[in-house]
């Protein structure tokens, strides 16, 4: 299948973007050196054309942050804002991204960026016609459908962060028009995402159904992008209504975000009934397919090797759409800063998949409140409580769904050839018969375990009790933990008994954390107790790394797959079941959605649904919510699903409303010398970095810039 994301003409499309005065001035027409009969009268030249639109195209790939904005390599770190992992550097919720920077980097800001293409797209659309009889019909047609497609796509991306947005669907000429005609207002919310909607339809109704090159899109593209679309147009329209997050410009009088509570319900509806035909007809085409190369039903090993092959296979059977890259003038450094230190030198270690994400997954041990099972109550907060000790550090989480290990790299497990040794101290004090008790208590106060009494492991009693001073039920220093990962420390190393399960072959002593494991004063390391596997290479050119080349990384990122597309018909069948439908072309929605989150569960290895009947109502909906945060973390697809839902300001993380601020959970794994067996710490992260988020940052704002210089652009309403 043709249709990935390839810039192969890297000469050609510098050479036409240095003469197409439109890449730095909206004003001066694009073609004026190069002519439109030089462009637009053959594949060739609209390949050149093609290129410089799809060069700038707003993809949330490797090179998109939420924190530095797009094409911009560094600290790649999807799933820090949307729960699923926690990073280095702030752990906020995004309410405006970061093109604030874009000026200081020399990168395009997002809303100028848009309109540049908008430009292109209209240009196209509107001239094209004129060189019909250079090309083929299915060409001709093709190229046309690409037109509608990226203005689509552009549309789509302002609306879920801006809400209604100048719907500029004809080419501005200056000076032919008057400045007064230049201006084009905002319209509303729901005019946006009807417009949206149509040109998805156009671009469906006139692509190819396979891309004629590596990076144009096809038919089932824009149709999978237009279910996302429509998904979250259905999501403001039903959701964004109850908060009252709905107000008019002052400049024109328009709604610019919201909907009439008068016609939101009904276009609610309307749009997740479009989501829902998209999405089944991506289906019924038999062209994709979920990924299933390796995966056996009674090999739970062949099934996480297989999800982790997912996302590493370019041709893979699952992917409608990916962004490829090519080493060296093309490249990404999502491995870099991603990576374990342990694994190779890594940059600052940017995604840390947060417990709360982990706790999601089926086949753990867990607590009466659904927490992940460390103490040997049932109760974790039973003052009589002690550590489960086990065998491996592998144990606690033998049994979790293989899905989980294909996304994130657990203590002990393989990675590149060896073990991740992800280890926070090594414990040398007595085993009591009855068990080691919490690490973090003192005076009866059971440390960590709230968002409240918050501190580090260097300064609770088992690790700062000396001779002769000694803390709380120690007489001295029993906990060790590693300062930097050169292991400059060496009071931190602790000698071993030959045979000790953390012993490397030969060696007689261990570094108090293990070598990816969470250290004392270091960032280059975890601070979770996890790493990110999902979308990491599983051997790569070490001589870039060693060579101090940040981005080195060239594996393809995948921006539209057919996981995605299951999930999205299931859950826009729920929500016509909830809006009281219970067919649409002759479907019937609920088998539809219980077969789609089926084949999503069983290719995962996770636990089966026990009927239909488990995707009913509301519970059913929240359910198909799950399965999306667990199937789409790390792919930029989840912090966009909690903000159309309307739940990133309301939902309470570990008992603590993001307006008043909250943290994640992370996972500590000790190691006992007595015993040679492994405990754990299910703990929040004590570092000083809870995030916010209140309903008004739902929409961002306009760039002010803008908005000033502008006598009909009106900035939103909250702002």
């Amino acid at each position: 299948m043709d249709h990935k994301i390839k810039y192969s003409i890297i000469i050609a499309l510098t050479y036409v973007c240095g003469l197409f005065p439109s890449c730095v001035d909206l004003d001066i027409p694009p073609m004026n050196v190069i002519q439109d009969k030089d462009l637009m009268s053959s594949e060739e030249g609209m390949a050149l054309y093609m290129a410089r639109m799809y060069s700038q195209m707003p993809y949330e790939d490797f090179k998109y942050s939420p924190d530095r904005g797009f094409f911009d390599d560094f600290c790649v770190a999807p799933g820090t804002h949307e729960g699923s992992s926690i990073g280095r550097g702030d752990c906020r919720a995004v309410s405006g991204e970061g093109f604030s920077r874009d000026a200081t980097y020399a990168r395009p800001g997002f809303w100028n960026m848009c309109f540049e293409l908008l430009r292109d797209a209209n240009y196209l659309l509107e001239n094209l016609p004129q060189y019909k009889g250079n090309f083929s019909e299915e060409s001709y047609s093709h190229f046309m459908g690409e037109g509608y497609y990226i203005r689509a796509y552009v549309f789509y991306s302002m609306a879920k962060r801006y809400g209604g947005i100048p719907l500029v669907t004809e080419v501005l000429k200056y000076p032919e028009n008057t400045a007064e005609e230049l201006e084009v207002p905002r319209s509303t919310e729901e005019e946006t995402w009807n417009q949206i909607l149509s040109d998805f339809d156009k671009a469906a109704s006139l692509l190819s159904e396979i891309s004629p090159k590596r990076g144009y899109a096809n038919k089932y593209v824009a149709l999978g992008f237009k279910s996302e679309a429509m998904l979250f147009a259905g999501g403001i329209a039903k959701y964004n209504t109850p908060l009252d997050l709905t107000g008019f410009g002052q400049k024109t009088g328009v709604r610019v975000i919201g909907f009439d509570s008068n016609t939101a319900a009904a276009a609610s509806k309307k749009y997740y009934t479009e989501a829902y035909k998209a999405a089944r007809e991506i289906m019924k085409s038999g062209k994709y397919s979920l990924y299933r190369t390796k995966w056996s039903a009674t090999d739970r090993e062949a099934q996480y090797e297989n999800m982790v092959d997912l996302f590493l296979d370019a041709n893979s059977s699952e992917n409608l759409y990916i962004r490829e890259y090519q080493f060296p003038d093309d490249t990404h450094g999502y491995d870099i800063y991603n990576g374990s230190s342990q694994h190779m030198k890594a940059m600052g270690v940017y995604n840390n998949p947060t417990l709360d994400l982990v706790e999601l997954y089926d086949g753990i041990d867990r607590h009466s409140d659904g927490t992940l099972k460390t103490w040997n109550t049932n109760d974790r907060l039973d003052p009589n409580r002690r550590y489960i000790l086990f065998e491996y550090i592998t144990d606690i989480f033998r049994n979790i769904e293989p899905r989980a290990r294909a996304f994130i790299i657990f203590p002990g497990d393989d990675y590149r050839g060896f073990p991740a040794d992800i280890r926070k101290g090594i414990f040398t004090g007595d085993v009591p018969a009855e068990g080691i008790p919490p690490l973090m208590e003192q005076n009866g106060v059971l440390l960590n375990y709230d968002q409240v009494n918050l501190v580090n492991y260097d300064v609770i009693d088992a690790y700062t009790a000396k001779p002769g001073e000694p803390k709380g039920r120690y007489s001295e220093k029993v906990l060790f933990m590693s300062a930097d990962r050169n292991y400059n420390d060496a009071a931190e190393d602790v000698t071993l008994p030959p045979g000790s399960k953390i012993l490397d072959p030969g060696a007689t002593f261990a570094h108090g954390s293990g070598q990816g494991g969470p250290l004392r004063n270091e960032t280059f390391c975890t601070i979770s107790g996890f790493y990110v596997r999902k979308h990491m290479s599983k051997t790569f050119p070490m001589a870039y790394i060693n060579a101090g080349r940040e981005a080195a990384c060239d594996h393809h990122c995948v921006l539209l797959r057919y996981g995605e597309i299951l999930l999205n018909v299931a859950e826009a069948a729920a929500e016509l079941r909830l809006a009281g439908e219970s067919s649409v072309d002759g479907d019937d929605l609920s088998n539809i959605a219980y077969n789609a989150i089926k084949d999503i569960r069983e290719r995962a290895g996770a636990n089966p649904l026990a009927s239909v009947s488990e995707l009913d109502g509301w519970d059913g909906l929240l359910l198909i919510r799950k399965e999306r945060r667990k199937e789409l973390p790390f792919e930029n697809k989840i912090l966009w699903d909690i903000r159309r839902w309307r739940t990133q300001h309301s939902d309470f993380v570990n008992g603590r409303s993001p307006a008043d601020g909250a943290r994640w959970r992370i996972l500590c794994p000790f190691y006992s010398s007595k015993e040679d067996k492994f405990f754990f710490d299910a703990r929040m992260d004590e570092r000083n970095k809870e995030w916010r988020f209140n309903q008004n940052q739902y929409y961002f704002q306009i760039p002010v810039a803008e908005v000033n210089k502008s006598s009909v652009l009106d900035q939103q309403p909250t702002y």
